[in-house]
């Protein structure tokens, strides 16, 4: 007997589950990437003639949960129309019987991946936060919590874009209680099918996770929980790893539980103070200590940008003088410049 190797049986299993597109408008290109219910492939929309990404379920699904969350995930996209939200063109099912949605094909990198190989500045990177920031908010303004925020969910384009993305374990909220979510098509339109998430269920990503989510505490969760995850991937982006790491999910999720996020400057004395506050105050552990919104923390970034004062930090008599100094450089390095001409002119008059 022959025994196949295990490149072989990876490629045999690869092309098992490759989306049947027999009788759709879609050619299939090639694969994307995958996650943990579905794989993503770039297929060839025929009707439109352009290339988009084809989420599609892979998972075993007997009980149906997992294909009425791709759904759900579905319909929460389609209502978050937004220039740093993927947009979705199309839902439906293959001729295999696999549910799947279209969306944009992004021409880009992680965030993660662009951090390591593109090395902004910090000012690049803090307005490319700040367009992450600006799609939450939309995203809360439209009572939808994303619950698993982070730098691999976020793609950079290839002109600076920012694009937050897979929505699975978002949340919707409406009038104080979570709001049903239409699932899957049947006769007459959406029937209500959400996938429910119950209490004590921890959903996430622990290295990014608040307290409250790591405590599986589903009932306290609002837009102060993406505030949190906002605040690690600022971290991320000054530090280059996430406030809390550990040899497994379990020890980060105790970390998250038991400990402070590690001081910024403690690693880096080059980041400016006020920006360490305002990270730790996205990073609060109590929710009410955090930012109340996603805009909030935004506009607080924007504010260092601009070298104005912001409201997680009180400032020196001293901070205020190096900060009006930093702003208005070009202004004191005129007035320097025509101090010393005026000076040289004395002391030549003099001689």
């Amino acid at each position: 007997m022959r025994w196949l190797d295990d490149s072989v049986l990876e490629h045999l299993r690869e092309v098992a589950e490759l989306p049947d597109l027999t009788g759709t408008r879609y050619e299939y290109v090639g694969r994307l990437g995958a996650g943990g219910m579905g794989r993503v492939y770039r297929v060839r929309d025929t009707a439109l003639g352009r290339d988009v990404a084809l989420k599609v379920l892979v998972a075993p699904d007997d009980g149906g949960a997992l294909e009425s969350r791709l759904w759900r995930e579905s319909r929460i996209l389609a209502r978050l129309e937004h220039p740093n939200i993927v947009p979705i063109h199309d839902v439906g099912r293959l001729p295999d019987g696999r549910v799947f949605y279209a969306m944009k094909c992004i021409e880009g990198q992680r965030l993660d991946a662009w951090l390591a190989q593109t090395r902004p500045s910090r000012p690049e990177a803090l307005r490319l936060f700040i367009k992450i920031c600006e799609a939450v908010a939309f995203a809360h303004a439209h009572g939808v919590i994303h619950r698993d925020l982070k730098p691999q969910n976020v793609m950079v384009g290839a002109f600076g874009e920012a694009l937050v993305m897979d929505w699975g374990l978002a949340r919707v909220v409406g009038q104080g209680r979570e709001e049903d979510v239409p699932g899957g098509p049947q006769e007459g339109g959406f029937p209500p099918g959400e996938v429910p998430t119950l209490q004590g269920v921890v959903l996430g990503t622990p290295s990014y996770m608040s307290p409250e989510q790591a405590r599986g505490d589903v009932a306290s969760l609002d837009a102060r929980t993406d505030v949190y995850a906002l605040g690690a991937i600022l971290y991320f982006l000054l530090e280059g790893r996430p406030p809390f790491e550990g040899a497994s999910a379990e020890e980060v999720v105790a970390r998250v539980l038991r400990a402070e996020p590690p001081g910024l400057r403690g690693r880096d004395t080059s980041i400016p103070k006020v920006l360490e506050a305002i990270c730790r105050a996205a990073l609060a552990r109590r929710p009410e200590d955090r930012y109340a919104s996603a805009g909030e923390l935004a506009a607080e970034v924007g504010r260092f940008l601009d070298g104005l004062p912001v409201a997680a930090y009180r400032e020196t008599p001293w901070d205020v003088v190096t900060r009006l100094l930093s702003r208005n450089r070009t202004v004191v390095l005129l007035v320097l410049a025509y101090l010393a001409m005026r000076v040289v002119l004395l002391l030549a008059a003099g001689r």
